[in-house]
C-alpha cells in the first residue's frame, strides 16, 4: 500500500511541477520585461517631464526621497501595522504624495518605464503592509492628499476620492442630510481606496449590502496612464475593481457612491455577557436569529478574553444598530432574541452620524469633528489578523472549544478578541457573480480574528503571531471548506500568494470569480505592472 501511495504522489508531482514551472517562468518573464535596472534619478526626472503642464500643482511639492528630512515622517504617517514599521523593514526609493490626478498618471508611467514597482496607499490599514513594503525596488504612490468629497443630495450620490477616510465621508454626508448614509466600515480612519475596492462591509450591510453594491461609477488611471470612467474603461474592468482589489488592475482616483436612506433617529446598544452569565447560551441563540431577524437590525458578536477576579474568562459583547426607534426594537428583540434580555435603558437613540462615534467607542457627546481625525486610536500597535466564513451554526461544544482556545493558547500580553458579523437580508439577495466579492447567500457570519499587543520585542511578536495561527487552525471544523473562504480586506499572507505559482489564495478570496478576474487582468494589464503578493496574476499563455 505504501508503494502504491508513493507512486500516486510521484505521478501527481510529475503532472503538477511543469505547470508550476510554466507559471513561474511566465511571471518571471513579465517581470523581466518591465523591470530594467531601476534608476531613481531617471524616475524623478520622468515625473517632472510628465507633470510640467500642471502649474497649479507642481509635482516637486509631492515628492519625498530619503534625502528629505521629512521622508520618514511621511512614510510612517500612514503605516497602521507596527510589525512593518521597523528599522529593518524595506523602505521605498521615493514617496509621491499625489496632489492632482496628473501626479498619479506620471507615477504610473514613470515607475513602469524605469522598472520600479509601484505600491498604492490610501489609508495604510492593510494588515500585511502590501501598500508600503516590498522586497524589490519600489516607490509609494500615497493618495492621502486626494480626498475631496462632493455630495449631491438631489441625486443622492457623491464623488469620493480614494484618499478620503470613511470618517470624512460620513461627516460630509451629514453636513447635507440627517437621513442619508453610506454602507461601509465602522473604523473611520480607513481609506476609501482600499476599503471600497476590497468590498467594504459594515453595519448597514443587512439592509443595503456592501460598499461595492452601492458604487455606480469610478475614475481610474490605467496601466497606460489614461484617466478612464465607467463608460470608457468598460463593464469588465468596472466589475473587477469593485471587490477584486483595484490595485491588481489600475489606480482608482475616485468613486461615485449611491447614498442610502436611514431614519432621522436610529438605535444602538451594547450588552455584555461573560461565560458565567450564560454567554454561550446567548451566542447559540444569536446564531439562529441574527441572519433571519428584521434586516434593519445588525448585531455583531464580539468575544474577548478578560480577567475577572483573578481568573481568565470570555466576555461576549453584543453590539447592535437598529434602523428604527427603541419602542419598536424592544418588542422585536423580546420576540426573536429573548436570551439577550435587552432593556430599554440599555439602548440609545441618536442620529446615524452619531452612531459612527458609538461604534468606534468614542465618548458620548464628543464633537462630530472627531470623524475628521485620520490617526487611528490607539496608533502604532502590533496585531495579527485573520478571517473565516461560517455557514452552519457552531454547536455548544464547538463554542466551548473556541472559548478554551482563546484563553489557553500561548498569547503574551495581548488583547485576544473575535468579531462575528451577521449576514442575511440584502447580503443573501445579491448574486455571487454581481461583483468579485462572492461571500453572499449561505453564510451566517464573517469571522474576524484580532490579536493586538504593544510590546515591540521580536519574540513577543513571533509568539502572538503563531498563537493566532493556532487559533485559526483550531477553527477548521467550524468554518467554510473547499475552499476555506477569506475576506480580501483582511489580508493574510498565510493563505498563500502569487509568487509560488498557485492560485489557492485567490479562490479563497473570490471563489469562482477568479476566472473572470484572470481574464480582466490579462486584457487590461498584460505586462503585470500592477502586482503585489496577492494581486491577480497572469497565467501562462497557451502555445
Amino acid at each position: 500500500m505504501k508503494t502504491l501511495n508513493s507512486s500516486l504522489v510521484l505521478s501527481n508531482l510529475i503532472l503538477i511541477i511543469p505547470l508550476i514551472v510554466l507559471i513561474l517562468l511566465n511571471y518571471s518573464s513579465h517581470v523581466i520585461a518591465i523591470t530594467p535596472t531601476p534608476n531613481i534619478d531617471n524616475f524623478l526626472q520622468c515625473l517632472s517631464s510628465h507633470s510640467n503642464n500642471d502649474q497649479s500643482h507642481p509635482i516637486s511639492n509631492a515628492i519625498y526621497t530619503p534625502k528629505n528630512s521629512t521622508f520618514l515622517n511621511v512614510l510612517h504617517n500612514y503605516i497602521r501595522e507596527s510589525r512593518f514599521n521597523t528599522s529593518s523593514t524595506p523602505k521605498p526609493l521615493a514617496i509621491i504624495t499625489a496632489l492632482a490626478p496628473s501626479h498619479v498618471q506620471a507615477s504610473v508611467i514613470c515607475s513602469k518605464s524605469n522598472g520600479l514597482k509601484l505600491t498604492i496607499r490610501s489609508g495604510g490599514h492593510d494588515f500585511e503592509g502590501f501598500s508600503y513594503v516590498s522586497n524589490v525596488p519600489f516607490v509609494i504612490l500615497d493618495m492621502f492628499n486626494l480626498r475631496s468629497i462632493d455630495v449631491d443630495i438631489k441625486s443622492e450620490t457623491a464623488w469620493v476620492q480614494s484618499g478620503a477616510t470613511l470618517g470624512e465621508i460620513y461627516y460630509e454626508i451629514a453636513q447635507y442630510s440627517k437621513v442619508h448614509a453610506f454602507p461601509a466600515g465602522v473604523c473611520f480612519t480607513v481609506g476609501a481606496g482600499g476599503h471600497f475596492s476590497g468590498g467594504g462591509y459594515g453595519n448597514l450591510q443587512r439592509m443595503y449590502g456592501l460598499s461595492v453594491d452601492n458604487i455606480v461609477d469610478a475614475l481610474i488611471v490605467d496601466v497606460k496612464g489614461r484617466i478612464l470612467n465607467r463608460k470608457s474603461m468598460g463593464e469588465d474592468l468596472f466589475w473587477a475593481i469593485r471587490g477584486g482589489g483595484g490595485a491588481s488592475f489600475c489606480v482608482v482616483l475616485s468613486w461615485k457612491i449611491k447614498l442610502v436612506r436611514v431614519p432621522e433617529i436610529v438605535t444602538v446598544f451594547s450588552v455584555s455577557k461573560t461565560l458565567e452569565e450564560g454567554a454561550t447560551d446567548v451566542v447559540l441563540q444569536w446564531q439562529q436569529v441574527s441572519t433571519t431577524i428584521d434586516r434593519k437590525l445588525f448585531i455583531r458578536v464580539q468575544p474577548q478574553v478578560i480577567e475577572k477576579e483573578g481568573k481568565k474568562t470570555v466576555q461576549v459583547l453584543f453590539i447592535g444598530l437598529y434602523l428604527g426607534q427603541t419602542k419598536t426594537l424592544i418588542p422585536l428583540m423580546s420576540k426573536n432574541f429573548p436570551l439577550l434580555g435587552l432593556k430599554p435603558k440599555e439602548s440609545k437613540e441618536m442620529t446615524w452620524i452619531e452612531t459612527a462615534l458609538f461604534w468606534y467607542n468614542i465618548q458620548e457627546g464628543s464633537p462630530l469633528e472627531v470623524l475628521l481625525d485620520r490617526t487611528p486610536s490607539p496608533s502604532g500597535s502590533f496585531s495579527s489578523r485573520k478571517s473565516d466564513y461560517v455557514k452552519k451554526p457552531i454547536t455548544r461544544l464547538g463554542l466551548e472549544t473556541i472559548w478554551s482556545n482563546m484563553m489557553n493558547l500561548k498569547f503574551v500580553n495581548a488583547t485576544v478578541l473575535l468579531q462575528w458579523n451577521p449576514y442575511g437580508g440584502r447580503m443573501s439577495e445579491i448574486s455571487e457573480k454581481a461583483t468579485p466579492f462572492p461571500h453572499r447567500a449561505g453564510n451566517l457570519f464573517l469571522f474576524h480574528y484580532i490579536t493586538a499587543w504593544e510590546d515591540d520585542r521580536y519574540e513577543i511578536t513571533r509568539i502572538n503571531v503563531e498563537a493566532t495561527r493556532q487559533l485559526h487552525d483550531a477553527m477548521t471544523p467550524f468554518v467554510s471548506k473547499n475552499p476555506r473562504e477569506a475576506f480580501l480586506n483582511y489580508r493574510d499572507i498565510d493563505i498563500g500568494n502569487n509568487m509560488n505559482g498557485t492560485l489557492g489564495f485567490a479562490f479563497k478570496y473570490f471563489k469562482a470569480n477568479v476566472n473572470r478576474l484572470l481574464l480582466v487582468k490579462a486584457k487590461f494589464d498584460p505586462s503585470n505592472f500592477f502586482s503585489y503578493e496577492q494581486s491577480i496574476p497572469l497565467l501562462p499563455k497557451k502555445h
